[in-house]
């Protein structure tokens, strides 16, 4: 990611707070499909409101965000809510793929798209894994470089077993497992 784009995330986050911890409103209604316990990884995590709302549903999370502002801001969020023995989060670069790791219970990746980062989301997941992804679409909204075109969420996650799905009102958004048994 270019430098103008690290600094023009940072400038959105100067001066704000943290909403409280909460799971993006696009899932909320699906929140038994989410698991309580084992790993998360929560992409474009921004100031950790949902890395957070994981880590007090028991889930051990690393959020991960190009904002330095905004992983500060995840930090004190975990920090005042007691919950930093569950999260960890760091300021990485999407750009250059996802950060090295071992593969995890969850992704949750709410209004981050980057098409190049699909299978390898997929390949992170363990057997019974869940993706809750949401993205800007085009569908409901006019076309853009950052919107996802009609069926892309489904084409890509087309090997997951998928829980629900939709598109519309300028968004779309995908919960699925990787098929197989949760270890």
């Amino acid at each position: 990611m270019a430098d103008t784009d690290r600094v023009r995330w940072d400038q959105k986050y100067l001066g704000r707070t943290g909403g409280p911890p909460a799971v993006p409103q696009i899932f909320a209604r699906y929140v038994d499909a989410i698991p309580a316990d084992g790993q998360a990884l929560e992409l474009a995590c921004g100031s950790g409101a949902a890395t957070v709302w994981l880590a007090r549903r028991g889930l051990s999370v690393w959020g991960v965000d190009v904002s330095p502002v905004a992983i500060e801001q995840a930090q004190e969020l975990a920090h005042r809510l007691d919950v930093t023995d569950r999260c960890r989060f760091s300021v990485v670069d999407l750009d250059d793929g996802l950060p090295p790791g071992p593969p995890v219970d969850m992704i949750l990746c709410h209004l981050f798209r980057d098409r190049r980062l699909y299978p390898a989301m997929v390949d992170r997941l363990v057997a019974g894994g869940l993706l809750a992804i949401s993205v800007l679409s085009e569908v409901g909204a006019q076309p853009g470089f950052f919107r996802a075109s009609a069926g892309e969420l489904d084409d890509a996650f087309a090997d997951l077993h998928v829980l629900a799905a939709g598109e519309g009102d300028g968004q779309a958004w995908l919960l699925a497992r990787v098929k197989g048994e949760r270890p």
